[in-house]
């Protein structure tokens, strides 16, 4: 809880190393070259004072959203899934979403399109055609904006699926470890134009110095995505496991907390839990 109201989590992994998958996991990856699972952030998110969480496809398989759904049903914590599809296969792609459709858990979709050699991939014919399909069914579409260009295209997809909530995370890996601004600044504000874009302050540990970051080194590029999103489409996330090469999950929810200090408890209640709410259409708490 926070301010009264349920704190969530709007951007959490797990993945077992154990599995198929997850080729992108290796050991110059440090620490989170593991399996994480439930037992390794319950006390985490415990401490924070999380009540919710949104997972997080971290693997381009159908395997992994199965993974996350088999956690939903275990782990209360869980309000929603953000899952993996087929994007370019349409034959494979129909089942897919009418299962997804079918389950109140699954609230979006993301591909790993930053690992994609085509920085155009999420403009492609064949992915707008399989995400005008997901749109029809509900889900949001989280963009893994790493590179300028990603980032650049985010308008060009909320324009054309207007009724489509879509989700940049990480705010788009803003330069901060280089102190850079510009282009990210400005293609960030334009995607704000557009009332169907949100963002979610989440990742900036990892884009900063790792080793050593601060509300203060980070208050500028938050700033900026308030001003351009406002409270009510901006949105925590802690993108643990991944937060663990930063200092883990504590000291961000520390950091995102020193962040938002300015803000009025209303506008805290939409980053800490309001906006993920009506963006991803979670389940209500019981």
């Amino acid at each position: 809880m926070a301010d009264n109201a349920r704190v969530v989590d709007a951007h959490q992994h797990f993945w077992n190393l154990g599995s198929d998958g997850y080729s992108w996991i290796t050991p110059e990856f440090g620490v989170l070259n593991n399996t994480f699972g439930v037992a390794d952030v319950e006390e985490l998110a415990d401490a924070a004072g999380v009540d919710d969480v949104v997972l997080v496809q971290a693997d381009d398989t159908l395997e992994d959203t199965e993974a996350m759904l088999a956690i939903a049903d275990a782990w209360p914590r869980v309000a929603g899934v953000v899952a993996w599809a087929p994007l370019t296969d349409e034959q494979a792609l129909g089942p897919v979403l009418d299962r997804y459709a079918a389950d109140v858990r699954v609230v979006g979709l993301r591909h790993l399109m930053h690992d994609e050699p085509d920085p155009d991939w999420t403009v492609r014919a064949d992915v707008l055609k399989g995400l005008a399909a997901a749109g029809r069914v509900g889900l949001a579409y989280d963009v893994v904006a790493v590179l300028p260009r990603h980032l650049e295209h985010v308008p060009a997809l909320a324009e054309q699926f207007p009724t489509m909530n879509i989700v940049i995370d990480h705010l788009a890996k803003p330069p901060i470890a280089a102190g850079g601004w510009e282009p990210w600044a400005g293609l960030l504000a334009a995607a704000a134009e557009f009332p169907n874009v949100s963002a979610k302050i989440s990742g900036l540990d990892t884009a900063a110095d790792p080793d050593d970051y601060n509300a203060k080194a980070l208050s500028r590029y938050v700033d900026h995505a308030l001003q351009a999103f406002g409270p009510q489409r901006l949105m925590f996330g802690s993108d643990w496991p991944v937060s663990t090469l930063a200092g883990g999950y504590l000291a961000w929810w520390q950091t995102v907390l020193k962040l938002l200090d300015g803000l009025s408890p209303d506008e805290r209640r939409a980053v800490l839990g309001g906006t993920a709410r009506k963006v991803y259409n979670l389940m209500s708490p019981e």
